[in-house]
Order: structure tokens, then sequence, then C-alpha cells
């Protein structure tokens, strides 16, 4: 039967899986705790806290060209980055039927002043007539009335022309603004409605030597950011260069997304080479802190976790104790809580692991300040374990530090 057989293969693989784990922990133990861990000096130094967020390159004005009359497309003068000034002529509607109906309203407008002038002339002779009592009063007030009634509807008449030919220039669609044309939604031919609302027929960014990056920061950091700090940000069309700008607004109007509450902060800027266009992603970070001098630990020791049987061969006066700043379960306490947060790191102390509790402030996600503690300059703290090779030896292989 095949029964025996799957049993002693099981067997021998539990036996190999054994043996091998005893070989490991005899080989781990017998390696030096300079040889098992990596470690790295504490220093001095500067470091500069960031807060990052995306946004996106706009132009400081950027006008939408619309219609409001409809029509047909007959003409287009301009074309997608074509330079414009203000007043010039954009593209030209069918003006067919508005200036039909412009010509209707000033036949309108004579018609009209032909009847005024009558109007005018009987109340004349009905005054004259009155002057002699030929007739009564009341013809005469009827006189004044139709003749103030000609006027008005005169007027009316005029007001009426004035309308379609304001209608009938409207179908030569103007730049209102002097700058570049980034986006053209019409072609010829096209039939373009004006309803209730405007369509837009051309975007034109009045100016790209000055522009703006719209960007959302959460809300942990918008407390840190101020009006006017110093915004360093790069574009995937230019990686190999940085750019500079200035916070210039930051917007009370919160926005949330899956509960997650962004603010919207506007960021000024420069373009004299009009290398940047808008649309463009704009990865942007802003300077929040800084310290000279700092004592820097690195974060990959907050992040180290000992292994049990390190964990074991610390002396009991060496083991950090629950309560505030205690954090040997996790390594650290979350970034988040800088500032008035503490952190573990372990040195080697007689060749055991030492638990030492400090005091954390600033930090570039790198490095953090050390603000409290026990720590000095030139103490060796473990950022990590060397992984074993085949001879028991430490890889030359290190662990990356963030």
């Amino acid at each position: 039967m095949r029964t025996p057989l799957v049993s002693s293969s099981l067997a021998l693989l539990l036996v190999a899986l054994t043996a091998g784990g005893v070989y490991w922990q005899s080989q781990n133990a017998a390696l030096s705790p300079e040889q098992r861990y990596k470690l790295q000096a504490i220093e001095r130094g500067e470091i500069t806290q960031t807060v990052s967020a995306n946004g996106t390159l706009n132009p400081v004005v950027l006008v939408n060209v619309g219609t409001q009359v409809s029509g047909t497309v007959t003409r287009l003068y301009v074309d997608f980055n074509d330079e414009v000034e203000k007043g010039q002529a954009l593209l030209e509607l069918d003006d067919s039927l508005l200036a039909a109906q412009a010509r209707q309203s000033a036949a309108n407008v004579l018609n009209v002043s032909a009847a005024l002038d009558l109007a005018r002339a009987n109340e004349e002779r009905m005054r004259a007539l009155f002057a002699q009592e030929y007739i009564s009063r009341q013809e005469l007030e009827q006189a004044i009335q139709a003749r103030r009634s000609s006027e008005a509807q005169l007027a009316q008449a005029r007001a009426a022309a004035d309308k379609d030919q304001v209608n009938l220039r409207y179908t030569t669609i103007r730049s209102p603004v002097s700058g570049v044309v980034v986006d053209r939604v019409v072609d010829l031919g096209q039939t373009v409605a004006a309803s209730l609302q405007t369509p837009t027929l051309i975007k034109i960014a009045q100016d790209l030597s000055e522009m703006r990056i719209d960007s959302s920061f959460a809300e942990a950091d918008i407390g840190k950011i101020r009006e006017g700090q110093a915004v360093r940000f790069t574009v995937d069309a230019f990686p190999e260069r940085s750019f500079e700008g200035q916070v210039q607004q930051i917007r009370l109007n919160p926005t949330t997304q899956q509960n997650v509450v962004t603010y919207n902060v506007r960021v000024s800027l420069s373009n004299p080479e009009h290398i940047l266009l808008p649309g463009m992603t704009a990865y942007a970070s802003i300077a929040v802190a800084s310290r000279q001098d700092a004592l820097l630990v690195p974060n990959a020791a907050l992040r180290f976790k000992p292994p049990e049987d390190a964990a074991r061969l610390a002396p009991p006066s060496s083991r950090p104790t629950a309560g505030a700043g205690d954090t040997r379960g996790n390594g650290r306490k979350r970034e988040g809580d800088r500032g008035k947060s503490g952190g573990t790191v372990y040195v080697l102390d007689h060749g055991r692991l030492k638990a030492v509790s400090v005091q954390l402030g600033i930090t570039d996600n790198r490095n953090s300040e050390v603000v409290g503690g026990d720590l000095k300059v030139g103490e060796q703290v473990v950022v990590g374990e060397n992984p074993l090779n085949s001879g028991g030896k430490p890889s030359s292989v290190g662990m990356r530090l963030f």
C-alpha cells in the first residue's frame, strides 16, 4: 500500500526541516552581535521636515470664450498655441438670420418715425384749432396722447434695432484678453447653440509667464502651512530639474473623499522660459520646520524590532517598561505623532541588546531629531539584521535606509 510510503516521506521531510532549523540557530548563535546586526553611528547635522502633495499647473487667468448667439461657424481665425490680442477676431458665425432681423428692425424704426411726424403735425393743428375754439380740449388731449404714444413706440423700435445690431456683432467672436490659445473646441462648419449655459468655444491663457499650482494637502499637514512659505516642486517633463514657488493662498473650503479631508493650497510661481505647461502634474513639497546641529537617529533604528532570542539575552534592567515612550511592541510610534512622541532604539551593551528610550522632534522620513534621551554622538544603534549566507557569515547586502 502507498500509505506507509507517504508517512515515511513526511517523516523524512520533518526531520530535514528540524535539522535545518537547529543548524541555522547554531550558526546564528555563533555570530557575534557586531556581525549579526547592522549598526549606524549617531551624528549631528541639519534636518528639515517637509509636507508633500501633488497638484496641477494652471494659468493664473484662463478665460473660456463662449458665444451669446447661435449659428454655424463660417470662419476660424486662430488655432492652438496662437498668440492673440485683446479685441482680436477669433471666429465668425453665420449672420444671415441676424442680419435680416437687424434690417427689419431698422425698417420698423423708419415706420414708427414717420408715424411720429404725423402725430406731431396733428398736435400742432389741434392746438391752433383749440386756440380758435373750433375743437374741444378733449380732442386736443387726444392728439397730445397720440404724439406721446408715437414717441414711446419710436424709442421701443430703436431699442429693438440696437439689440439686433448687438446680436449681429456677436456673430464675430473676439478675444476679451491678450494671451495664448490653449484650447479650441469648435471646428469650421460646426453649429453652436447658445442656451441657458453659454458654450465654450476657445480657451485663452492670459499669461503663461506667471502660473499657479492647485494642490490638495491632508488636514494633518495643513496646520503647518502658512502663506509665503517657499515651495519646491518637480514635474515629469523635467525630472532632473527642481522649480520654486510660494504659497499664495490656503483655501478654507475642504474637500472630503472617502472620509479623507484635504484643503486646496494655491502656489504661485514664475515661468519665464515658458517650459511649464498647463495641466502638468507638479510634485510639491513645503519645508515646515528646520533644525541646525540636531542629534539625528536613523528612522530604521526606530523601526527595528529585536528577535525573540535577542530579547531574552537582554538584561532585565535594560528592557523598557510599559508606559509612555515604550514602543518595543512595534519598534516606534507612528510618524504622525511626531513632535510629542517617543521611540525606542537598541544599542549593544557588552554583547547584548539594550533598549534606549528617546524623545523625538521633527523628521525628514530618513532621520529623526532626538530632543531627549540617553543617546550621544558616535553611539552605535541597531538599524537591522544582517542576513546569513551559506558560510555562516553576514551577507554584504544591507537594508535600505529610509
